[in-house]
């Protein structure tokens, strides 16, 4: 009883953060129409690490950084990389195409897999792999010229910069929840540095201080960074790590209606083509990877 309670909970918690990562793609697109990218960055990264270190203050939490050298390494990758890259994607391009294309991480994540941890690539993987890159190419389209191209690969470059961030995080110990938990404030903080000096030497308009855009800040900082990251922690302590990784698949999903339904953006055919194959690569990608976490717990 009580472990069907603890996966429900999971269940629940799985749920709250597919909606609160899903949507928060186009508030994200809401936020930059009134601001930059890189302070909307910065903020968003620096505003995340004060919440989560008082949190952790208050609850007398350890706050020394585990592993400050792959720590920082993480915060440059994980925080300056992919949320400046992912800003950028956003404020010239379409949010619901930014969302799957920044979670064709688990991709890139199969290729560098091979050489940095020595990984074997099984045969569900490599089907899975030649779905989410055939839907890239069709979601890019090469042979077209169109004026979103240069979001498309920044969103791209993300999913990439992401599956590096991966690799690194990789080869941190585990730890417990909580040093988990002050490795993300860490590299939130270490991470804002360069996006809070890119926001001040990179020429741009100003901030524009209204209602929507102090809304959608504190929807990133609170929900988006903070909140999602507790739920996550919790997730992973729950339940299988193959399940909880079906989470990469609602995401993107949940980004995609959203942007139709609220930003109006109807992808093309090509772009919908893409979007289908990247999806069916991620859910066979997801289901090869409970199949051998399952295989594996049989075999103890």
């Amino acid at each position: 009883m009580t472990q069907s309670r603890g996966h429900a909970a999971a269940f629940a918690a799985l749920a709250l953060l597919a909606g609160v990562w899903g949507y928060n793609w186009v508030v994200m697109k809401v936020a930059l129409g009134y601001s930059p990218p890189f302070p909307f960055a910065a903020m968003r990264a620096a505003g995340a690490a004060l919440l989560l270190f008082v949190f952790l203050a208050v609850l007398r939490k350890p706050l020394r950084p585990p592993s400050p050298g792959r720590m920082i390494l993480l915060a440059l990758f994980q925080t300056a990389g992919f949320v400046s890259l992912t800003s950028f994607a956003l404020y010239t391009g379409h949010a619901g195409k930014t969302a799957i294309l920044a979670y064709t991480m688990p991709f890139w994540v199969l290729v560098l897999a091979v050489p940095v941890l020595g990984e074997r690539v099984t045969r569900g993987k490599a089907l899975a792999g030649g779905l989410g890159f055939a839907g890239l190419l069709l979601i890019l389209s090469p042979w077209r010229a169109h004026p979103t191209f240069l979001s498309t690969l920044l969103a791209a470059g993300a999913g990439f910069d992401w599956a590096i961030a991966v690799m690194i995080a990789k080869k941190i110990p585990a730890r417990g929840t909580w040093e988990l938990l002050s490795l993300n404030a860490w590299q939130a903080l270490v991470g804002c540095v360069p996006l809070a000096l890119a926001a001040f030497l990179v020429p741009a308009g100003p901030i524009h201080w209204t209602v929507p855009f102090d809304l959608a800040l504190i929807y990133n900082i609170v929900l988006g960074t903070s909140l999602a990251w507790f739920l996550w922690l919790f997730v992973l302590s729950r339940l299988p790590a193959g399940l909880s990784g079906l989470s990469s698949l609602v995401i993107p999903v949940v980004g995609i209606f959203a942007a139709w339904l609220q930003l109006g953006e109807r992808p093309g055919v090509w772009e919908g083509a893409g979007v289908i194959a990247v999806v069916a690569g991620l859910g066979l990608l997801a289901w090869t990877e409970s199949r051998a976490a399952a295989g594996a717990g049989k075999t103890r």
